[in-house]
């Protein structure tokens, strides 16, 4: 294969005349190019790392100091009070240098000195929460001094990551309160016998075993950065033995009612070289720090590119999080560069580098090569057509035929090109997205995009790109390297980037020429004995299984959107999660544990808290339904439990580190063992939309139904939602086929039914609803 050959730099053949040496002077090339691109690469990393280290000022700011020093001496004064004279004492170099150098050296630890305060300044500027549980349009005069505070000592142009170094670390919750608001939010769930239970075995653990635990835990929080990140993605995410697919990775989605292309290789070849323009600015750390009103931590983006997930492997006799038993656990491998993605096509992998004499690949000539992969007719190795399957099953079978299969030759290659990838493409054979004529169209587009068929994707990547035959796209996520919302930023900016940057000629295919002279994609090459065929045949059919289990419905709400909630005076997110109280309650004539995930990248890597949207209001407003003050109780305790978990006083996370501590330390807590068995029968999460990316006034086509996630109980729901511009909601409902007690399109209807009750009691006079979910119009062509 030509492709094979080019792949190496030097051939030697022994003969009777001596040795040929043959060069590959392309490969050479290829080597030297590379290396001068990983070079500019570090160059560029260490000067954002020199910007980063000195922020909010300057490097050049140094200069300035200097100068203003020398200036001062120069009028005979000492700004150093003595100290210029003191450095002059020790320094090794003649007397005419002396004065010049000890006034630069001064003038240097000045300029540090100062950074540091800076720095220690904008920390603790950066610590203060309290305009979050502001009234809006009702700042106090110390917000308003704050904020000009925070204006000043932030610096101009920052970077990505100049803000890290100064913001705050999580706080640990006092025990007090902790279990307090627990006690608050189970209330409403418990009868007066099992609260009474419940308040007994916490004031025995506050007393006694909580002060222990808390303070270790106050020990780590000193020591480390953050308290709960790492416990949280070992324990929650890499610690799990069961299959990743459905129950941990999570999906994104296209337009809904737009397909800027039909063509399967040019919508891959705008897409692709769009991620690769996101890639290329995360690596100069040219991408704005996402901000509220404060900047957020951006530790979640380093993994963004180049990252797998590696099964794991035993790791001693440690305790495991449920049961004292051996555990395992999965590692998350990052690569500092990778310039190529692994794809795959009817039962092929296949080596596609988009970067050719040490320059991107354009769109037009990616589609070119993603082309050349649709029409290869080259059938799959022996084992090779579901051999992602691995990945879609249990971690522990995957673990052992890793190490047994795939640790040597030409297996191992192969699968080390998989795991270094920029990221992993699917190109899928199926046409599938939103059909005008066929509702049910959009439920089937997200089970696709969740688990395909079990063997079309790979789910230990940090992300999965799938293009389907018809040029609709969509994302598949793993979850422990970062939560949703980074993988949001760069799919929406991918999205953006595509139809209103790059675009299409008139015949659907991307714009530009190409380069016919490029090498072929590499199609990669397996090995896969018997037994390891049987072992992906065993966890295709644990794949299979829970796959076929998963009941999933997408729908978009456009009776009205947060454009009229916010003219009720009542928060968006608060409304929904009253409807979806509501909606749970008529559906299953009871309230449950109500998991909704909040960010705390306030704080330095900060990932989630939980907000437990289920409380005393409202289950008290729901059961009376009688008026809109109870309403407005409701959604206002809503959001205080959301503004608690945001500045790191929520309940989940630190009762969470508490039970690990106590597993460590070996000792029994039955207050907390009864609060980690507490069940989450409805779990739900917003999907964030970035809305500068995109003008939905003069495109309000231009939405997508956001992503969304497995059933997170046997017997309950997830719910993911967006809102999208003013007028639209968006939904993702899932649970499993198995609980003859839950149904996705049933419970879909409730919620439609408590959007719809819940205005109607803030605007009694509200005009009837429609009754059809149309499509919008665009109002001007691209």
């Amino acid at each position: 294969m030509a492709e094979a050959h080019q792949a190496v730099a030097f051939q030697f053949t022994v003969t009777r005349e001596g040795i040929d040496l043959q060069l590959s002077h392309q490969a050479l090339t290829e080597i030297y190019l590379s290396g001068v691109r990983s070079w500019k690469k570090r160059i560029i990393g260490l000067k954002n790392s020199v910007i980063t280290g000195v922020y909010p000022a300057s490097p050049s700011s140094w200069l300035f100091v200097v100068i203003a020093i020398l200036a001062t001496m120069y009028t005979r004064s000492d700004p150093s009070m003595g100290l210029i004279a003191k450095i002059q004492e020790h320094l090794p170099v003649s007397t005419q240098c002396q004065t010049l150098v000890s006034a630069v050296l001064f003038s240097t630890m000045l300029w540090l000195l100062l950074i540091f305060t800076m720095r220690m300044c904008l920390k603790k500027l950066l610590s203060y929460h309290r305009w979050m549980f502001e009234k809006h349009g009702k700042m106090s005069n110390t917000t308003k001094v704050w904020v000009a505070l925070v204006r000043i000592f932030s610096g101009r142009k920052p970077l990505l990551y100049s803000y890290q170094g100064s913001l705050p670390n999580l706080p640990v919750p006092a025990i007090k309160d902790t279990v307090k608001r627990h006690l608050e939010s189970v209330r409403p769930l418990m009868d007066d016998r099992q609260y009474e239970h419940m308040t007994k075995l916490a004031a025995e653990f506050e007393s006694s075993l909580g002060n222990r635990l808390q303070w270790y835990l106050k020990l780590k929080a000193l020591w480390s950065t953050n308290y709960v990140s790492d416990w949280w993605e070992e324990y929650v995410y890499l610690r799990g033995r069961g299959p990743i697919m459905v129950n941990s990775n999570y999906f994104g989605m296209d337009f809904m009612y737009v397909t800027p292309t039909p063509i399967q290789a040019a919508r891959a070849g705008n897409s692709l070289h769009a991620f690769f323009l996101y890639r290329r600015k995360l690596n100069k750390e040219e991408l704005k720090p996402v901000s509220t009103v404060i900047p957020l931590c951006s530790a979640q983006c380093e993994r963004l590119f180049n990252t797998t997930r590696i099964p794991g492997e035993e790791t001693g006799k440690e305790t495991d999080m449920q049961t004292h038993i051996d555990t395992r656990c999965d590692t998350v491998q990052h690569w500092q560069d990778s310039d190529y993605i692994a794809v795959y096509h009817r039962g092929r992998y296949f080596r596609l580098r988009v970067y050719q004499a040490g320059r991107l690949l354009s769109p037009r000539e990616i589609e070119f090569q993603i082309q050349r992969i649709l029409d290869d007719p080259s059938p799959p190795s022996k084992g090779e057509a579901k051999l992602g399957a691995l990945t879609a099953g249990d971690r522990i079978p995957w673990a052992k035929a890793r190490v047994k299969y795939f640790s040597s030759g030409v297996n191992k290659r192969s699968l080390d090109c998989i795991e270094k990838a920029s990221f992993f493409v699917s190109l899928d054979d199926d046409e599938d997205g939103v059909t005008a004529d066929d509702p049910a169209s959009l439920d089937s587009y997200a089970k696709s995009l969740l688990h395909g068929k079990c063997y079309d994707r790979w789910f230990d990547k940090s992300f999965t790109i799938i293009y389907f035959k018809n040029g609709k796209m969509g994302i598949n996520a793993e979850h422990s390297w970062a939560d949703a919302p980074v993988v949001s930023h760069l799919w929406q900016h991918a999205l953006s980037t595509d139809c209103f940057q790059l675009g299409y000629n008139a015949e659907g295919h991307c714009k530009g020429e190409v380069d016919s002279s490029l090498p072929r994609p590499q199609k990669l090459n397996w090995e896969i004995p018997p037994e390891c065929e049987e072992q992906i045949s065993q966890s295709l059919a644990v794949a299979q299984a829970l796959a076929g289990d998963v009941d999933l419905h997408v729908f978009s709400f456009q009776d009205f959107g947060k454009g009229k909630v916010k003219k009720c005076r009542v928060s968006p997110d608060a409304f929904i999660q009253m409807a979806l109280q509501l909606a749970y309650y008529r559906d299953q004539r009871r309230f449950c544990l109500t998991y909704e995930a909040s960010m705390t990248r306030l704080f330095r890597e900060g990932r989630t808290e939980t907000v437990r949207s289920c409380s005393n209001e409202s289950s008290a407003f729901i059961r009376a339904l009688e008026g809109g003050e109870r309403m407005t109780k409701a959604a206002e305790k809503h959001q205080h439990l959301y503004r608690l978990a945001m500045t790191g006083a929520g309940i989940d996370r630190h009762l969470f580190c508490l039970y690990v501590m106590s597993r460590y330390l070996g000792v029994e807590s039955p207050f907390l063992k009864e609060v980690q068995s507490e069940p989450w029968r409805l779990s739900t999460s917003q999907s964030p939309m970035h809305v500068e990316m995109f003008d939905l006034v003069n495109h309000p086509e231009y939405v997508s139904c956001g992503g969304g996630f497995g059933p997170v109980a046997d017997d309950g729901y997830g719910v993911s939602y967006s809102v999208l511009g003013e007028n639209i909601l968006s939904f993702n409902i899932a649970c499993k086929l198995s609980c003859t007690d839950t149904s996705a399109h049933a419970f879909g209807a409730q919620i439609r039914k408590a959007l719809r009750d819940l205005l109607q009691l803030l605007i009694p006079n509200q005009t009837e609803f429609k009754t059809e979910e149309k499509r919008p119009e665009a109002k001007k062509d691209l």
